[in-house]
């Protein structure tokens, strides 16, 4: 079996596939002040809670440059595997068309491959994690740019830190769009206009491609999100998972 694990800045996302199933997945905190034989630790706990000792390779993406090294310690500690880590020199069919490719992070990178190899081109990906990226694949299947924003998380935890009266809320729909209280009026604005962005991302992105695509979104509020827009949306939750099993796959000789 793969253990596929992607590191991002808010959460550790791990899976393991069996041939090309995902038979269980889980999440840790990112922390980059924790050793290697701390998250060995954790990472053996997940494995033997799910009954998934059995590990025949692994690979890594990662966002939290420090974490590397750590990582590839830690499964070797508990699998005894060398991980395959995405970054330069990696296979991933991915024909990367932006000004320096190295400035793509592994996870939109990831994320791009598993959209090429599961959906119909053009694509428009959007991951709802720490930050809010899209990812734009033409016709073709070539990586062509994006767009980069603040997360919903770290927007709404900014302003609850920045201001004296508006507090900490969960990310989740309001009933109306017009907030009578002022938890309400926070989740009509994180939740409602990240999804009227993103619906007009999806509008000029179209027009600037000159035809329709195929719209994805992923990341933890990608159904709270998906839900409340107007276009029509594929939510793919195992979208990094999918992709590290095809990178894999590619580079496993």
């Amino acid at each position: 079996m793969l253990l596929a694990i992607d590191i991002g800045n808010t959460n550790i996302v791990l899976g393991v596939l069996d041939d090309n199933n995902l038979t269980v997945s889980g999440r840790l905190s990112t922390n980059i002040y924790e050793t290697d034989e701390e998250y060995a630790m954790k990472l053996y706990s997940f494995l033997r809670l799910h009954k998934a000792l059995d590990i025949s390779g692994a690979i890594i993406s990662s966002v939290v440059p420090a974490l590397i090294e750590t990582f590839k310690s830690a499964v070797k500690i508990v699998t005894g595997q060398d991980s395959l880590v995405v970054g330069p020199g990696i296979k991933t069919g991915l024909s990367i068309k932006i000004d320096d490719p190295a400035q793509l992070g592994a996870d939109l990178v990831v994320g791009a491959v598993a959209e090429k190899e599961k959906y119909p081109c053009p694509i428009i990906i959007f991951d709802l994690g720490t930050a809010t990226t899209g990812s734009v694949l033409d016709k073709d299947g070539n990586f062509i740019g994006g767009i980069i924003t603040s997360g919903v998380k770290t927007s709404m935890n900014t302003l609850a830190s920045g201001t004296a009266l508006l507090p900490q809320i969960e990310i989740t729909a309001p009933k109306n769009i017009i907030g009578r209280n002022s938890i309400d009026s926070m989740k009509s604005g994180a939740v409602i206009g990240t999804a009227v962005m993103l619906d007009g991302f999806v509008d000029r992105i179209e027009e600037e491609l000159g035809e329709k695509a195929t719209v994805v979104i992923t990341g933890g509020l990608g159904d709270s999100i998906a839900n409340n827009c107007r276009h029509e949306l594929i939510i793919d939750n195992d979208l990094l998972l999918d992709g590290l099993k095809i990178i894999y796959d590619k580079n496993k000789e």
